[in-house]
């Protein structure tokens, strides 16, 4: 009986204590009492001011995204205007939402004092609350947090977004599409069809495709008459020439330069056969083999067009080029251009 009575005690004892003892906080929470004196006085919602941040936040990321977009088709006109005004329109709109933040939804006070010798924990967390406490007009702070996110990292992507250049990543059609067709005719600078009996024999001609764009770097042809009884085809390129009449690409696959050579020799016997030449590294190729290159720094032949004949004797594009355009660092021997 004494035991239990001397057990009781010693647990109202141990009660009246731990009432009358301060509560220690746990580790990483504060002390309870009465809340802290602010530093900065607290600021006025400002609702209007926070929409237009957030909203020109929201325009800003929009506008980077159209940035990206503009510049991954690389068709539209006046490119070049499009991406100058897309990315100045993001810069400029989120620009101006920190200008209105911090202008209209940050409070600011000025406190003059001597700076202390030597550092206090304590002042570092008077300018912890300092900072916590000037946002006190924002209202919508996880949406304004998600407008700053978004636009900064659409800002980020259209900032990126030229490394696309140094190398083929986005659009790599655009290294094997043609403008060439079955059916289009062959034109001149001008526009004017090519006649089968307007090629001569000995006489070099450029060509494109009715109503494409001439500066594609596909549009351009070289066209030349051969006798037929000089053409000696491989027999994938069978069926290519049209009454001894063949074309090719004018785009030279070593560097990219523009065939405008074409050698006929005066004296057959003794001088080589007729070949086209480019006149940067001289790569020569030879038209009556399909244009293999027979001289050059050149690493492949130049892509052949294959022809036919209209009823009204139009020369016209009977397929596409039976290899990509361009120079061959493109890496163009994996693919073939679209028929």
């Amino acid at each position: 009986m004494k035991d239990r009575l001397r057990t009781l005690l010693v647990l109202v004892v141990l009660y009246v204590l731990r009432r009358r003892l301060p509560r220690r906080a746990p580790a990483g929470e504060h002390a309870p009492g009465p809340p802290a004196e602010r530093i900065v006085p607290a600021g006025t919602p400002e609702p209007r001011a926070e929409l237009l941040a957030i909203g020109l936040l929201l325009f800003g990321a929009l506008c980077a995204a159209a940035f990206v977009a503009v510049y991954v088709l690389d068709r539209l006109p006046r490119q070049t205007q499009l991406l100058g005004l897309s990315l100045g329109l993001a810069l400029l709109s989120i620009a101006a939402a920190l200008i209105v933040t911090g202008k209209r939804l940050v409070v600011t006070e000025e406190l003059e004092h001597d700076y202390p010798p030597e550092e206090h924990p304590g002042e570092q967390e008077a300018i912890a609350q300092t900072v916590a406490e000037s946002a006190s007009r924002l209202t919508r702070r996880r949406l304004f947090a998600l407008g700053l996110g978004t636009a900064g990292g659409a800002l980020a992507v259209a900032l990126l977004a030229p490394l696309a250049s140094l190398g083929p990543g986005i659009d790599l059609d655009s290294f094997v599409r043609t403008p060439w067709r079955k059916g289009r005719r062959l034109v001149d600078e001008e526009g004017r069809p090519y006649r089968a009996a307007d090629i001569e024999q000995d006489t070099f001609y450029t060509a494109f495709p009715e109503g494409a764009d001439l500066e594609q770097i596909a549009s351009p042809l070289v066209v030349v008459r051969l006798p037929p009884r000089d053409l000696d085809l491989p027999r994938e390129n069978a069926g290519y020439a049209a009454a001894g009449i063949v074309a090719f690409s004018k785009i030279c696959t070593h560097a990219g330069c523009a065939i405008s050579l074409y050698r006929t020799p005066l004296f057959p016997d003794a001088e080589p056969k007729p070949a086209l030449v480019c006149p940067c590294h001289y790569s020569t190729f030879d038209p009556a083999t399909g244009g293999t290159v027979i001289f050059g720094p050149a690493g492949r032949k130049l892509p052949m067009l294959p022809l036919r004949i209209d009823g009204r004797g139009y020369l016209r594009a009977a397929g596409n080029f039976d290899g990509p355009v361009g120079p061959s660092w493109w890496d163009v021997r994996a693919r073939r251009p679209f028929a």
